[in-house]
């Protein structure tokens, strides 16, 4: 089924001549249509105050495509706006989630915010995930003293994580930050050049999500000066590094809460939800994850704001983050009645503008961050919902084990008309800048590996990388992905790097991920181009990225699948993740899109 004649806008450059305006002025916006669709007249639809207007646009004919502009005025910080398509006594509405034939609320209109947008480097580069325990360890690991809570595990130890075993949290690998550093040639070879850790601060766990304090660096990951070594030898490359910092609780035996714990009447148990009797809020029921209590403006001065603070003091030398992803952002400053989650994502990011040129802040949100990121707050978020799932729906093997964090059941198994849905329905949800700042994510140390969603076929892995890289978002690659590391769960997902036993390594998904991190880089319009999609079918998905420098056609086959014909200019091969791939030849109806004899993605470019 062709797409290519519906209605389209996005927020992308060739639609919206400003991403990020000043309140009080307009900015252009622009609606394709085909000029074989009777549209008549379309009318951009905003809210002034939340009181619905309408604006007439104009329409210019370009052989085939009506193009129809208009003025948004951008009166709000953040601006909502679609547009209705009236083809005589028949009206529909173009919405951030596509063309919708009926009346509909306000949550999938596009937007355009007043507020700066995430940084260049964030948007345009490729995230690389460490969990520092299973990365790589350095000489200096093998002698420092393991503590009482933690079991001390060989490198090709099994990984326990059936169940709710509790040695699953204490097995400690003994990975550590120097380990890193010796490794980035790698990171480098998958093609990332932003490095993310998961923490690396004191916690009684190999997680460390259960933090003991803010102020050092584990001792068992090198300790502070470890960590101001990976952060110069990052730099020094010309990456970034992010860090990762949990709002939303600490440990049980952080300094804080300990203080709150031996007196009441101590300054820290107002930094908590303590209950007459002594219980206490906290993380999904978990004891050891005591809730912070961000209403509290002194825990919010420690925490969160200002210099002083823990996002503030590891903004600075030597440490010099370029910024954080936050955990549990979805709760964070959130508790039944209490909600000043958006205060607290606000001044996260206000401390670290005022500390850094061009900070980065993600969210991480679980299922739905649509009301968390359109403003001042975070950038984006760990996509999971708009684009790990329908991902995992379409390429998902049906006997695999794998499930997404949270649900009872493994994803259902669903053709491609079905995924471009939710993929247009979150975008719609989300808005285009902050889905274009968020992360494309295939799986984390919280969720289990792509490949072994995909039953271990290397081919539909590929597949997957391909729509990580090329699909509007930000590619964060959980190291081992490269190279075909397995997991059917996030405990099981944290096996440790095989650095000694590279004959295991698939050779060809790492050359296929640097393949891509450089094909991103190299074209614009798949950084920073709008997303229109061209043909789907059960086992097909094709789309273009559109950027005024130019236009690539992006086809993914989850399965052998024949060839089809688009209205487009024949184009140039640049990538494939299988062997072969030939330019795209001239047809009768436009274009001829090879059949596929297999699971591939291919890239071509497009003419201006």
């Amino acid at each position: 089924m062709s797409l290519l004649h519906d209605p389209h806008h996005d927020g992308s450059p060739f639609y919206v001549s400003d991403e990020a305006p000043e309140l009080g002025t307009s900015v252009t916006v622009r609606v394709r249509t085909s000029a074989a669709d009777p549209v008549e007249a379309v009318w951009l639809r905003t809210t002034y105050d939340a009181e619905p207007v309408f604006h007439p646009m104009s329409a210019t004919t370009a052989g085939d495509v009506v193009w129809w502009e208009g003025e948004l005025p951008v009166h709000n910080p953040v601006t909502h706006y679609r547009f209705l398509l009236v083809r005589g006594v028949e009206q529909e509405w173009l919405t951030g989630a596509g063309p919708v034939g009926h009346d509909l609320p306000d949550s999938t209109d596009f937007r355009i915010a007043a507020h700066p947008p995430a940084p260049d480097w964030g948007r345009d580069g490729v995230v690389y995930q460490v969990f520092p325990d299973r990365f790589a360890r350095s000489a200096a690991a093998d002698g420092r003293e393991v503590p009482d809570w933690a079991l001390p595990a060989e490198w090709d130890d099994e990984v326990v994580f059936e169940g709710s075993d509790p040695r699953t949290p204490m097995q400690l690998y003994g990975g550590d930050l120097d380990g890193v550093v010796e490794r980035l040639d790698h990171v480098a070879a998958v093609g990332a050049d932003i490095l993310y850790t998961t923490p690396v601060f004191p916690g009684e766990s190999n997680h460390r999500y259960n933090a003991t304090t803010f102020t050092e660096v584990d001792p068992l990951l090198g300790g502070s000066e470890a960590y101001a070594r990976l952060s110069a030898a990052v730099h020094e490359r010309g990456w970034r590094i992010l860090g990762d910092l949990t709002t939303n609780h600490t440990g049980d035996t952080h300094e804080w809460f300990l203080s709150a714990v031996d007196d009441p009447r101590d300054p820290h148990r107002s930094f908590y939800y303590f209950d007459d009797d002594g219980t206490y809020a906290n993380w999904m029921g978990h004891g050891t994850l005591p809730k912070i209590n961000h209403a509290n403006l002194d825990v919010r001065h420690a925490m969160v704001d200002g210099p002083d603070s823990v996002v503030g003091r590891w903004l600075q030398p030597p440490y010099d983050v370029d910024g954080w992803r936050i955990d549990v952002a979805n709760m964070t400053g959130r508790l039944g009645a209490i909600d000043v989650a958006h205060e607290v994502a606000r001044t996260v990011r206000a401390t670290a503008a005022a500390l850094h040129e061009d900070p980065w802040v993600i969210g991480e949100h679980n299922h739905d961050a649509s009301g968390d990121v359109d403003g001042d707050g975070w950038h984006g978020t760990m996509n999971y919902s708009g684009f790990s799932w329908p991902v995992w729906s379409w390429l998902r093997d049906p006997a695999s084990p794998a499930r997404p964090f949270g649900r009872p059941v493994p994803v259902p198994r669903r053709e491609g008309a079905a995924v471009v849905d939710t993929f247009r329905a979150w975008q719609g949800a989300l808005g285009w800048r902050a889905t274009a700042s968020s992360w494309n994510i295939l799986g984390s140390h919280d969720s289990a590996r792509i490949r072994t969603v995909v039953g271990g076929d290397a081919s539909v892995h590929r597949v997957a990388a391909g729509l990580q890289f090329t699909m509007p978002g930000v590619p964060m690659v959980f190291a081992g992905d490269e190279i075909g590391l397995e997991g059917v769960n996030g405990e099981d997902a944290r096996r440790p790097m095989p650095w000694h036993r590279r004959e295991e390594w698939d050779e060809q998904t790492l050359t296929t991920y640097a393949d891509l991190a450089r094909l991103r880089r190299e074209h614009p319009a798949l950084r920073r181009g709008g997303l229109r999609w061209a043909h789907v079918d059960a086992d097909t998905i094709a789309y273009l990225r559109e950027h005024p420098e130019q236009t690539v056609l992006v086809v993914a086959r989850r399965a052998a699948a024949p060839g089809f014909s688009l209205p487009l200019e024949p184009g140039r091969h640049v990538f494939g993740s299988e062997p072969g791939g030939a330019d795209l030849a001239a047809g009768p109806d436009g274009i001829e899109v090879p059949s596929a004899t297999g699971p591939r993605i291919d890239v071509w470019s497009l003419p201006d």
